[in-house]
C-alpha cells in the first residue's frame, strides 16, 4: 500500500507531468494515457524513489522514456488520417492561434525522437548529456536530432534561419496548412 506521499506528490506534480506529456505526444488522449503509465511505474518504485529524494526527476525521465518505447513499438503502425481540417481564418484577428496551430501540427509530423529532443532542450532545459542518457544516445546524435528537428520546422513553417519567410502557406491563403 502507497503512503500518503505519493498521493500528495500526484495532487502537487499532475499538472507539470500532463503539460510534459502533451508537449511529447502533441494529442490530449496519448498525453493522459502517458501520465497514467508514468504514474503506475512511479507508484512500483515509489519506496526507492521517495529514499533518493528526487520523485519529479524520475517522473519526468520515466515519463520521457516511456514516450520513447512507445513510438519505437507503434512506429510501424500506419498514420492516422486526419477526418477533420481546420477552418482557414478570413481575417488576421486569429493569426497568433493560426501560428499556433502550425507549429503543433509541424511538431507532430515530427520523427518521435526529434519531438522529444526538442521537448527535453527547450522545455524542460535538459543538457545533451541528460537527454542523451535518457534516449540511449550519444550526446553527438543528440545535437544532430536538433539540428534537424529544428530545420524541419523551418521548412514546414515556411521560414529561413533569419525568420524571413520562404514560401507562401496555403498558396497565399491564411490560416493553418492542413496535412494532405
Amino acid at each position: 500500500m502507497l503512503d500518503s506521499s505519493f498521493d500528495e506528490f500526484v495532487a502537487g506534480h499532475v499538472a507539470a507531468l500532463d503539460r510534459y506529456a502533451y508537449a511529447l505526444t502533441g494529442d490530449r488522449y496519448a498525453a493522459d494515457d502517458l501520465v497514467q503509465e508514468t504514474l503506475v511505474r512511479v507508484a512500483g518504485a515509489w519506496r526507492r524513489v521517495r529514499r533518493d529524494g528526487n520523485p519529479t526527476g524520475y517522473a519526468t525521465t520515466v515519463m520521457f522514456r516511456t514516450y520513447v518505447s512507445w513510438w519505437r513499438r507503434r512506429r510501424r503502425a500506419p498514420d492516422p488520417l486526419e477526418l477533420v481540417a481546420d477552418p482557414v481564418s478570413e481575417t488576421d484577428a486569429y493569426a497568433s492561434v493560426d501560428a499556433r496551430l502550425t507549429l503543433r501540427r509541424a511538431l507532430r509530423h515530427l520523427p518521435p525522437l526529434q519531438r522529444a529532443v526538442l521537448v527535453g532542450t527547450y522545455l524542460r532545459d535538459h543538457d545533451d548529456k541528460e537527454i542523451a542518457e535518457m534516449i540511449g544516445r550519444s550526446p553527438a546524435t543528440v545535437r544532430s536530432l536538433r539540428h534537424r528537428a529544428l530545420k524541419a520546422l523551418s521548412d514546414a513553417i515556411g521560414i529561413d534561419a533569419t525568420g524571413e519567410p520562404t514560401k507562401e502557406v496555403n498558396d497565399g491563403e491564411s490560416g493553418v496548412p492542413v496535412a494532405g
